[in-house]
């Protein structure tokens, strides 16, 4: 299994002829954190921090700021993560509107399917319906 590095410009293997003999692994390893980690970190943070807001202007305000910056980073990563969360925008907003998620309907179907799972079929529909209500 080769261990690979995610950098600016792609991803790059261990094994390749990308290092040169004298270059050990921790070497290039730290040369590519602090290549790739120092920018990416802070823009993570703060693309993150959208979910802080209560109102919907400021947050508006701070997206258009991040996206510019995003947008001008010359990191492909980071780019397509701003396209994504323009796409996804408005529902960002909906979020910030009522603070409401689906987390809970997400959990109750994982405990349904479970359920199917563990029995292996039901003899009939009724079966299955205790079950899920006494699991």
């Amino acid at each position: 299994m080769a261990l690979c590095i995610i950098q600016a410009g792609g991803v790059e293997d261990m094994n390749s002829e990308t290092i040169s003999g004298t270059t050990s692994r921790r070497e290039f390893l730290r040369g590519s954190i602090a290549a790739t980690g120092a920018t990416l970190a802070p823009s993570l943070l703060s693309a993150m921090a959208l979910y802080s807001y209560f109102y919907e202007r400021p947050a508006r305000k701070h997206f258009r700021w991040w996206r510019n910056w995003a947008m001008h980073s010359r990191l492909q990563p980071i780019i397509e993560m701003a396209r994504m969360l323009q796409r996804r925008f408005e529902n960002i907003i909906a979020y910030l509107r009522h603070r409401i998620t689906n987390a809970a309907s997400e959990s109750i179907d994982a405990k349904i399917q479970w359920v199917k799972y563990t029995a292996r079929g039901f003899r009939n529909k009724q079966n299955f319906i205790h079950a899920i209500y006494f699991h």
